[in-house]
């Protein structure tokens, strides 16, 4: 009898151990701008810097620079479509809002809302119309419109043996005037990552 209480006993201490472990798993929380990369995709990371260095090359390309020397004015830009031709589930929207972060942050450009945010803007100032007084509604037909837009895809290329990988991305990005159509600027940004484990799932 004392043993099978004395192996109850033992099982119940192990029992609040495990439970007070929380099952070996530990969260830390760490920097936000900090570089982290466990599986070798595209993160957080590469979106924001991939978004700083092309907004920046953009901005800063001689024609560029010329073109708006030549406006005399800040120029108003649009980001288009961005395309995930890739192989990944990639989350495009916050890559595109880190790069109107960057085209804001910079000074050299303007940006407005997108398609989809006009028309939820639109819908606003139209209901503003019969519901908010005259004081504070805002008029129609009084959108700032754009100069360029930009629009980009992100394509990735695979090349697996056994548990070694190479993932190259390609993020290609355009500049188009609005009025005449025109390409303005053309950009690229190469990220290439070798990951090395025993199982590689892409």
């Amino acid at each position: 009898m004392r043993k099978l209480f004395a192996i109850l006993a033992l099982g119940c201490s192990l029992c609040m151990v495990a439970c007070s472990s929380g099952g070996g798993k530990t969260v830390t929380r760490i920097d936000t701008n900090s570089t982290t990369d466990l599986s070798g995709k595209w993160n957080d990371t590469d979106s924001r810097l991939v978004a700083d260095e092309m907004i920046l090359s953009c901005l800063q390309s001689q024609k560029i620079e010329k073109i708006i020397g030549e406006m005399g004015r800040t120029p108003t830009v649009v980001i288009g479509k961005v395309r995930n031709k890739s192989h990944e589930h990639i989350s495009v929207e916050t890559f595109v809002k880190d790069m109107e972060r960057a085209l804001l942050n910079s000074g050299a450009a303007d940006f407005v809302a997108n398609s989809a945010e006009r028309a939820e803007l639109r819908s606003e100032v139209a209901d503003q119309q019969g519901n908010a007084t005259e004081e504070t509604a805002k008029e129609l037909h009084q959108e700032t419109g754009a100069d360029w837009m930009l629009t980009g895809t992100i394509n990735t290329i695979v090349d697996q043996e056994g548990g070694q990988s190479v993932i190259f991305y390609q993020v290609d990005l355009e500049l188009t005037d609005l009025q005449s159509h025109k390409k303005l600027w053309m950009g690229d940004k190469k990220i290439k990552k070798f990951i090395s484990k025993d199982s590689v799932k892409l």
